[in-house]
């Protein structure tokens, strides 16, 4: 299974939705990065992906987006051969 990175805050109704689909996609484990607990990692995330708003989701390397990305991917069925589970 690919590692899944995922920047959040701990309120975020999105970022709990993300976290619950992965959860329901097989995903046992997230690299979940805190942005409002570690202030600095918004910054890197906003380097890194352009974006500011969370959740931004990594699967291996790619930056699949935030959760309606997420949905959209998953809806399409491009999110468990992603994974490598389906």
């Amino acid at each position: 299974m690919q590692t899944v990175k995922i920047y959040t805050t701990g309120t975020c109704p999105y970022c709990i939705h993300a976290k619950q689909l992965l959860k329901q996609r097989g995903v046992t484990e997230l690299d979940e990065i805190r942005v409002d607990q570690v202030p600095s990692e918004r910054q890197k995330m906003m380097d890194i992906t352009g974006r500011r708003t969370v959740p931004q989701i990594f699967i291996g390397d790619m930056h699949v987006g935030g959760c309606d990305d997420l949905v959209a991917l998953d809806g399409k069925g491009g999110l468990l051969p992603l994974l490598n589970i389906g």
